[in-house]
C-alpha cells in the first residue's frame, strides 16, 4: 500500500537519513499539577510518556550527546531532530522553554525540533517563539489528540475539547508550523467506525499523524478499569486490520509518522504482544501488501 512514511519525508527534505532523540525537558503538564487535575490523561504513564526519552537530570545539550551515542550505530552521516517527548513541552514560562528550545537548535547536528504538548498549552507568547524558531530551523509541533469524539475524551481525562484542538491547529498553520497528531487506536468504547472518523477528521487538517496502540501500563489508572475487566484490549490482528483500514483513508499529503507504538516493557500489562516489536510491525506491513 502506498504512503508517505516519515523516514522517506525525512529523506527527501533534509536529504539524509534523520533520527529522533528523545528529549525529557523538564515540565509537567496542567492535567497533572491541579491547574485541570492531578491524575493526568487515564492511560498516561508516571514519566509523562516519555519512558524512552534522556533523563531530565542532564542539560539539553548533554542529553542529545547521549541520544547520539545511544544510536550511532544506526546512523551514519545523519543528522538528528530533538523530540521534547515527556510530559507537555509548552507548559512553561517562556523564557525557560526559549533557553531549552535554543540549546537544542543551536546543536550543530539538529535539524529541527519536535514539540509534543495539549492543543490549550499554545499561548501567544508560545506561539511568537515558535514562529521565530521555526524561522532558522523547522519546527514539528505534536498535538495529543487520541480522538475527536467527546464521549471518549472525557473518559480519558484529556481535559479540553475539540474545537481547542482545531483553535490550535489553525494558530500554527498561520506560522507555518508543521502539525503531527496522535490518534490512540482501541480506546474503551470506540469501535472501527469511530478510529476511522477520528482519522479522517485530523487528515483534512492536519500534516502528520502518529497512530499509537492503546497500552495499559502500570500505575495508571487504566490499569484499575483493565483489572475490573471495564477495559478490553485489542488482538494484534484486529489492530493490524484497523491501521490497514486507516492506511486507506490516509492521503499521501499527509506523513504517516507512527503505525503503532511500544511501551516501556517494564510497566506493560496489556497487550503483551506488542512488546514483540518486529513482529507486530512485519504482521502491519503483511496487512498493507
Amino acid at each position: 500500500m502506498n504512503y508517505t512514511s516519515l523516514n522517506s519525508y525525512l529523506k527527501e527534505r533534509f536529504g539524509c537519513k534523520v533520527y529522533k532523540l528523545a528529549i525529557d525537558g523538564g515540565f509537567t503538564c496542567p492535567n497533572r499539577d491541579g491547574t485541570l487535575g492531578t491524575g493526568g490523561c487515564i492511560f498516561c504513564s508516571k514519566g509523562g510518556s516519555g519512558e524512552f526519552a534522556g533523563s531530565r537530570e542532564f542539560s539539553i545539550t548533554q542529553q542529545i550527546e547521549q541520544g547520539k551515542r545511544l544510536v550511532e550505530k544506526k546512523i551514519k552521516d545523519g543528522k538528528y531532530i530533538a523530540y521534547f517527548q515527556a510530559f507537555t513541552n509548552t507548559y512553561a514560562p517562556v523564557s525557560e522553554l526559549r533557553d531549552k528550545y535554543y540549546q537544542a537548535i543551536n546543536h550543530p547536528d539538529i535539524v529541527a525540533l519536535s514539540i509534543a504538548t495539549r492543543p490549550d498549552c499554545l499561548g501567544e507568547e508560545v506561539l511568537k517563539l515558535l514562529d521565530e524558531i521555526n524561522k532558522i530551523k523547522p519546527v514539528f509541533v505534536e498535538l495529543g489528540l487520541q480522538t475527536i469524539h467527546e464521549k471518549t475524551a472525557s473518559y480519558i481525562r484529556r481535559g479540553y475539547s475539540l474545537s481547542i484542538y482545531d483553535e490550535a491547529l489553525d494558530n500554527l498553520h498561520k506560522i507555518n508550523i508543521n502539525v503531527v497528531t496522535h490518534l490512540i487506536i482501541g480506546l474503551p468504547g470506540e469501535n472501527e467506525k469511530d478510529i476511522l472518523e477520528s482519522v479522517e477528521y485530523v487528515c483534512a487538517k492536519t500534516d502528520g499523524i502518529k497512530l499509537q496502540l492503546l497500552h495499559i501500563l502500570k500505575g495508571t489508572d487504566l490499569e484499575k478499569d483493565y483489572n475490573e475487566c471495564k477495559v478490553k484490549v485489542l488482538s494484534l490482528d484486529e489492530y493490524a486490520n484497523i491501521i490497514k483500514h486507516c492506511v486507506e483513508i490516509i492521503p499521501k499529503s499527509v506523513v504517516i509518522h507512527r503505525l503503532t507504538g511500544d511501551g516501556a516493557k517494564k510497566d506493560l500489562i496489556a497487550p503483551l504482544w506488542s512488546a514483540d516489536k518486529k513482529n507486530v510491525l512485519n504482521t502491519i506491513n503483511k496487512k498493507l501488501m
